[in-house]
């Protein structure tokens, strides 16, 4: 029998991954685009959502023609995405204004109370132990899609009044892919409307509707997750090249995708996904949050079972930072070109350094630090740094620095779900880098199992998802499949060295947490 497959697209901050993965579970063709954020005045993080739409069309017309198979073969489409982000769309599904991303800080309670008239919403102490009851989470910062949604009705309110609904970014590809804006349990989490106490729940909660300040009509529909939401449109069908007839399924955030390639929906291991920000994800007995370690549970796509989501803050960035910063600066340092794959030369010159990085330790935290301990004003940098300090000692630095802020994350993720991980299964881009894999390995103590194809897991998760729901191939099935690259050891002679760094590393939070304020609050 010839394979099926299924075209995913992986919406990320950076842009669009697009794959066609088989029902065997590889990746046979694959593509990207990039979208850039936009910032602005007032904690302002937006995209251009339209420009999101294109580089969709544009990764997908790529992996589509990479994989070079019959379009009949294509069963479905289905796409997966960041989170916490929201994109205004009118009736068409075209949006109203850009998308508002995670990174956006104007939607925090006390800013839009500053906002004042009747749209600037205050939650009463009534609400929260609603929140916390039927949801698991309680909007009280910016970031939240909830958040964003009422600073677009306290501040924009025309485009409030244009509005016909609040998509995600999965939502709002779902909706150009297929003409009906719909969400599920799953990819609007953080709209804070689905009841979780079940897994799967299809509706918003009245309550929870009640109390977002939102009005009911501006809400997508509700569908379960992998649900068909219709046939591609005609056009979209037509620049793709497949049949209108190809039906598209409801799709999941990039937490739940990856956990479902990882296999981290069931067993005794965890994923461990590097990208712009570190996440640990394993499964979880029940709907639970421990604001303390800032860490909650999400549900779970393929049902019956939660997902904690333990999101660990800069990581991938952190490599880019350093790259852009003092490597490769767009300065007047910068005196010529190079043909060399800058990260190629990052991993040789990280290589280069001991363990330990010769002394320097590097704090993580260019963005604010999240769990375990979440700060906002937290603030990161190179610690011990000396006349015989080289670059391959920073390069090494910032490898260790973002995998002890994930140790100091173990602990409190393995007395959340009350079992001691067996191993991680590591994807993302950083788990490209045989070395990073090994640094983690070392750092958390832990077997870390390298996928084979670790950018493109969350396409591998989302196809498989899609699969099984499409009652094509079991999702356990398809998951015990995926490759593995490699599978690292930890080193025992560096343990003694990493347990020291780690006690030294929880210090220097707590150490330069004051400090950090102090400087914030003067920028």
């Amino acid at each position: 029998m010839a394979p099926a497959h299924v075209l995913t697209v992986d919406l990320g901050t950076s842009g669009p991954k697009a794959a066609v993965v088989d029902d065997a579970g590889a990746v046979v063709g694959s593509a990207r685009a990039s979208v850039r954020t936009t910032f602005g005045r007032g904690g302002a993080a937006e995209q251009d959502a339209e420009a999101v739409w294109r580089a969709t069309l544009e990764a997908a017309l790529g992996a589509l023609a990479a994989a070079s198979v019959d379009p009949a073969s294509i069963v479905a489409v289905i796409a997966s995405a960041q989170y916490s982000s929201v994109v205004p769309v009118g009736e068409d599904c075209r949006p109203v204004f850009p998308m508002i991303t995670w990174m956006d800080q104007r939607g925090s309670p006390k800013r839009i109370r500053r906002i004042g008239g009747p749209a600037a919403h205050r939650d009463p102490p009534t609400a929260y132990p609603t929140y916390l009851r039927v949801h698991g989470l309680m909007p009280f910062t910016a970031g939240m899609s909830l958040n964003h949604m009422r600073w677009v009705r306290a501040a924009e309110p025309e485009v409030y009044e244009r509005t016909a609904a609040f998509l995600e970014p999965v939502d709002y590809l779902t909706a150009r892919f297929t003409g009906r804006p719909t969400a599920n349990q799953c990819t609007a989490f953080m709209q804070m409307l689905a009841d979780n106490r079940t897994v799967p729940s299809v509706g918003w909660h009245p309550d929870l509707v009640a109390a977002s300040g939102i009005d009911p009509e501006k809400l997508p529909e509700a569908v379960a997750a992998g649900q068909v939401v219709g046939p591609l449109l005609d056009d979209v069908a037509a620049t793709l090249g497949l049949a209108p007839s190809t039906p598209v399924l409801s799709g999941i955030n990039d937490t739940q995708a990856g956990a479902v390639a990882a296999g981290a929906h069931r067993g005794e291991h965890a994923g461990l996904a590097m990208g712009t920000t570190a996440v640990i994800v394993t499964h979880a007995p029940k709907k639970k949050i421990d604001p303390l370690h800032s860490m909650f549970t999400l549900p779970s796509p393929l049902g019956g079972r939660h997902l904690l989501s333990a999101e660990n803050g800069v990581a991938g960035v952190a490599v880019d930072h350093f790259l852009d910063s003092f490597v490769y600066p767009d300065d007047a340092f910068d005196t010529a070109g190079t043909d060399v794959d800058r990260y190629e030369a990052f991993n040789e010159a990280a290589a280069a350094a001991p363990p330990g990085a010769s002394g320097v330790l590097f704090l993580p935290w260019l963005r604010g630090s999240l769990a375990p301990r979440a700060d906002g004003r937290a603030r990161g940098g190179f610690l011990g740094v000396g006349l015989d300090t080289g670059r391959d000692d920073l390069a090494r630095a910032v490898l260790e620095g973002v995998s002890l802020n994930l140790r100091w994350l173990q602990g409190p993720v393995e007395k959340f779900v009350g079992r001691t991980m067996s191993h991680y299964v590591f994807y993302g881009g950083g788990a490209r880098s045989d070395l990073w894999s090994q640094i983690m390995a070392d750092v958390l103590d832990k077997p870390v199992h390298q996928l084979a194809s670790p950018g493109f897991a969350n396409s591998l998760g989302t196809a498989i998802f899609a699969f099984d729901r499409l009652g094509m191939v079991d999702a356990d099935d398809l998951a015990a499949r995926v490759q593995v690259r490699a599978v690292r050891e930890p080193d025992p002679s560096t343990r003694t060295r990493y347990d020291d760094l780690a006690a030294t590393f929880t210090e220097a939070f707590k150490r330069t947490r004051p400090i950090s304020r102090r400087l914030t609050r003067r920028s």
